[in-house]
């Protein structure tokens, strides 16, 4: 076997083993090609230092052959980029749309409309604390209500369950499931994905609001029947109890109590800690 020979089935041995060893461990397809690409590069550099050497030259054959050479680098290089997977804005606004969008009432805000996101935020953090001020005083059945403006707060009894008060912290769990994509993770009236977390439109007859608001805020404070795998990965994140408040946590855990769907099959949760 020759030398060049010996040094392309080396090539191509290297080239296979990190083509196989990328897709074992789960690289997209593209990169599987593109360790592969190394390998065949490297194997050609190789080839070419058994080339013998070229005749000195001089003057414009010199500058001619040097162009030529970067000509050819130059066309390579750039055709292989066109081959990877391109940047496209119009798809990335698209993403934007879709995760900024309603699911419930199907009209998608324009990510590049920044005040309205902005004022929603206002408005949402606004509801947030005339909750929390509402939570606080439930025990003396008064509650504080903060007025926008500045104004000075207005004491006001706690409607009881069901009124208006009820009204708004099931407005303001439901506006917390879609800001905190719940829904990439858990099934709910149809909508999101199940692969990484169980269904709940029954959670409300397994725990109660207390127990749901324990699970946001440690996940690993209850484990879903068949998620065991899931549970021990922790693939439901602990980040909730530091980017939610205590009053926005307590809204979801509310508004996710209601769902008491027998009809759905949602795993039993078993307490864990």
């Amino acid at each position: 076997m020759g030398k060049a020979m010996f040094k392309l089935v080396i090539g191509l041995v290297v080239g296979g083993g990190l083509w196989f060893t990328a897709k074992a461990m789960g690289f997209p397809p593209v990169f599987q090609w593109a360790f592969f690409s190394y390998a065949a590069v490297g194997t050609v550099v190789f080839l070419l230092l058994d080339i013998p050497s070229m005749k000195p030259q001089s003057g414009w054959g010199a500058a001619l052959s040097v162009l030529l050479f970067f000509g050819l680098l130059c066309v390579g290089y750039g055709a292989g980029a066109s081959l990877l997977p391109q940047f496209d804005p119009e798809d990335e606004k698209g993403k934007n749309v879709k995760v900024l969008g309603s699911a419930k009432s199907g009209n998608p805000l324009d990510p590049w409309k920044a005040d309205e996101v902005i004022q929603r935020a206002k408005e949402l953090d606004q509801k947030v604390k005339e909750l929390e001020a509402r939570i606080k005083a439930l025990g003396s059945g008064l509650a504080t209500v903060p007025q926008p403006g500045g104004a000075a707060p207005v004491t006001a009894s706690v409607p009881a369950p069901g009124g208006a008060s009820g009204g708004d912290i099931l407005k303001v769990g439901e506006e917390q499931w879609q800001l905190q994509e719940c829904y990439n993770c858990h099934k709910l009236r149809g909508d999101g994905g199940k692969k990484r977390g169980p269904e709940l439109d029954n959670i409300g007859t397994h725990l109660t609001v207390d127990q749901i608001k324990q699970k946001i805020m440690d996940p690993k404070s209850y484990m879903a029947t068949g998620f065991e795998k899931e549970w021990e990965k922790g693939r439901m994140p602990d980040k909730f109890k530091d980017v939610m408040s205590d009053g926005e946590i307590t809204a979801l855990a509310t508004w996710l109590n209601t769902f008491k769907n027998t009809a759905v099959d949602t795993p039993i949760p078993i307490k864990k800690k």
